[in-house]
């Protein structure tokens, strides 16, 4: 299918949402959306005092950049106004062992659906999308964050606790 700018867009159908890559005007709209992700969240480490809008940016700049990259998948689903939700994930070639035999390892970076939106199957639709991908990259196993209230969703799809605790750290400068 064809956009009006002439570029090439692909539309993947899944479940009841119209599914599709994001392109360079979809960039402001991705960062609206991947705000709300942490708009909701009180806790120091998703709003650490210290930081402005710098990350917005950043973010704008990071997704032009990954758009077309072959490691990274930015899905979105069109609303009347905007984009009703997004998805972005990653594969990671890490060293192989007997989990995972090819190393290459797939990371859902966060699936968000606008307010407006919800409870229509975007969230599904997108991962069901996302998790086709990462198969056809070879994916050895796929790992995500889940908030509370996408987990369900999560658990549906088959994903199961991880054996090893998420731990992180971070340099004190930052």
């Amino acid at each position: 299918m064809n956009q009006p700018n002439g570029q090439q867009l692909t539309v993947f159908r899944n479940d009841v949402a119209r599914v599709r890559r994001a392109a360079a005007a979809d960039v402001p709209e991705l960062v609206r959306l991947r705000s709300l992700l942490f708009e909701t969240r009180d806790e120091e480490y998703f709003n650490p005092a210290s930081v402005e809008d710098d990350w917005r940016r950043n973010l704008a700049s990071v997704l032009e950049e990954q758009l077309t990259a072959d490691t990274a998948r930015i899905l979105v689903v069109d609303g009347a106004h905007g984009l009703a939700a997004c998805g972005i994930g990653t594969v990671e070639q890490w060293f192989p062992g007997p989990h995972s035999v090819t190393g290459r390892v797939g990371h859902v970076i966060g699936v968000v659906t606008d307010p407006a939106y919800r409870r229509r199957g975007h969230s599904r639709a997108i991962m069901r999308t996302l998790l086709d991908w990462f198969d056809t990259r070879g994916a050895s196993r796929v790992d995500l964050y889940a908030s509370a209230q996408g987990e369900p969703l999560y658990r549906d799809l088959g994903f199961v606790d991880h054996p090893d605790p998420a731990l992180y750290w971070r340099p004190a400068h930052r």
